[in-house]
Formats: structure tokens, C-alpha cells, sequence
């Protein structure tokens, strides 16, 4: 059974064209110049995601399929609410999926790659790191394998959940107040790629917001985003991009002196120092430190 959808491929040179007809509308409503080498970059990275995913599904897609059949019913998806149920639990399970890649710096360290814009637009939809499958990430939805789902049905539903926040990453569209009492929109995702300390890890929804609101991680947008990371990458190179954070877990094992140390910078959350002091989001939200950007 093939575990990878391919839709997202063809699909493709559309999200393209959107990206590029947002970019020629974007001076004339923004009154400010289009991004466009950090375009060049998320196109670039993106190109290596994709590889990425042709590797690594040959790596997980295997152990999903073995996973499947300890499943204790597989259900044949002929039915509309098989696919309802499918839809719910994903987004569930995409919710801890998100929250673990921001809260966790072993996850972070592949899903900040998707953050290092410092403008938010369609481009930086498909701006996602090389490395899930190295860090098992995929594995958030094996429980979805285990209820009966195939794998390549839990994997579609996954590209769908994917290919709705397409639209989510501009900053030309206002807030959709009614619309975000259920749903993901634009205004919420800003907020989510924000680095102002108070909308520092929120809003993890995909195509619902409903699992934000139950959990406490819910905000509006109610001021200015800055985008980017705390420790900007300041750089196009898209392999500087992919391994930026990676190379910082580097640096900071080498000065570890105890198996507490190596522990939290890998597994603690971002900006993990042994002091206590470092640059998380409980510190800057205590502090309302501004980002900080290290030279080129």
C-alpha cells in the first residue's frame, strides 16, 4: 500500500501562481516592497521539503503500514462520517502535533524553519523543514493508524489539513471575527507567527480553532505582529535556513556539563538554558524582551 499522497506535487504550481499574483497585489495594498528574495528562499526550501519527504517516507512509511495491522477494525472509508471522524481526529491530533513543535526544542528544531520568514505571505506557506522523519514527528498520527485509519488515508487527510492553511499566510486579509469562532483564519495565523511576546506559542489549530479554545491557547489579533523567530536567521541561504536551529542545539551541547543539561536543550523548551534565564516564551512574556538578531 503506498503511505505517501502525491496531490500536494501536482498541486503545486498552483499554490505557485496564488503566491505570485498575491506578491504583484501586495505593494499596491501594502505600500511597502514584496519579499522577494525570502520568497526565493521558501521556494527553495521548499524544493528541498519535498525531497525530504521522498526519503523519509521510505524511512516511517513502513512502520506505519506495520502499525496498521494491529489496528482492531480498518475501516473502508465508504462511509461520510468515516471521513468526518477521520477530519476530527486529525485535527486533534495535529493540534499536539503543532503545540509539541513549538514547545519542544527537538521538534522546534525542524518546525522553526517554517517561522523564519520575517514577512508573512503565501510563499511561506511551503517554507517547512527537511528533518520531520529524522525526529520521528510524523509518529503524533500513528494513534490514528492504531483506531483503523490506513495509513494513506490519515497522510491525505493530513495534505488537505496542509493545503487549507495555504491561505492563512497573508497579511492581506483582515479578521474574519465570525468565521473565527470555529475556524483557522489569516488573523489567527498572523498571531501564530508572531514573535510579540504575548502571541508567542498560540493559535495551533489547522483548519479549526476549537482545540485552541479548549486548551488555552487561543489568541485574537489585537496588535502589530512582527514576524520571524527570537533569534532571527537573517539569511536566504535555504540551507542555513533548515539547519539554522539545529546548528544552535550544536553549539549548546558542546557547552553541556551534565545529563540535565544535554536533556533540556534537546528536549526542553526553545531557548532552554541551565540557569533558568534563556530566551523561552515564559521569560519573555515575563520580561517583554523584544527579538534579538544575530549578525550576518
Amino acid at each position: 500500500m503506498e503511505t505517501r499522497p502525491l496531490f500536494l506535487i501536482y498541486v503545486f504550481p498552483v499554490l505557485l501562481v496564488f503566491a505570485l499574483a498575491e506578491a504583484l497585489l501586495y505593494r499596491r495594498i501594502r505600500k511597502k516592497p514584496f519579499a522577494w528574495r525570502a520568497s526565493l528562499a521558501s521556494l527553495l526550501v521548499a524544493v528541498g521539503y519535498q525531497i525530504s519527504n521522498l526519503v523519509g517516507f521510505q524511512l516511517t512509511g513502513g512502520a506505519f503500514l506495520w502499525l496498521y495491522q494491529f489496528a482492531p477494525v480498518h475501516y473502508a472509508m465508504d462511509r461520510w462520517y468515516h471521513w468526518l471522524l477521520l477530519f476530527l481526529g486529525l485535527e486533534f491530533f495535529y493540534y499536539w502535533f503543532h503545540r509539541a513543535g513549538h514547545e519542544i526544542r527537538w521538534f522546534w528544531a525542524t518546525h522553526s524553519v517554517h517561522h523564519s520568514p520575517e514577512e508573512i505571505n503565501l510563499s511561506a506557506a511551503y517554507r517547512l523543514g527537511w528533518t520531520g522523519h529524522i525526529t520521528l514527528y510524523p509518529f503524533f498520527f500513528a494513534p490514528l493508524v492504531l483506531l483503523g485509519f490506513s495509513p494513506k488515508d490519515v497522510f491525505t487527510m493530513l495534505s488537505i489539513n496542509l493545503l487549507y492553511q495555504f491561505w492563512l499566510h497573508t497579511e492581506l486579509i483582515p479578521p474574519l471575527r465570525a468565521l473565527e469562532l470555529i475556524f483557522n483564519t489569516p488573523s489567527l495565523h498572523r498571531v501564530h507567527h508572531a514573535v510579540n511576546p504575548r502571541y508567542l506559542d498560540t493559535n495551533y489549530g489547522g483548519v479549526l480553532i476549537i482545540f485552541d479554545r479548549l486548551f488555552g491557547t487561543y489568541v485574537a489579533e489585537t496588535e502589530p505582529c512582527k514576524f520571524g523567530l527570537i533569534t532571527q536567521v537573517n539569511s536566504h541561504n535555504p540551507l542555513r535556513i533548515a539547519f539554522f536551529e539545529w546548528l544552535k542545539i550544536a553549539r549548546d551541547l558542546r557547552t553541556a556539563r551534565d545529563l540535565r543539561s544535554v536533556l533540556g536543550y534537546l528536549f526542553g523548551p526553545p531557548g532552554w538554558q541551565p540557569d533558568g534565564k534563556g530566551l523561552t516564551t515564559r521569560n519573555l512574556r515575563a520580561a517583554q524582551l523584544p527579538p534579538v538578531s544575530l549578525p550576518q
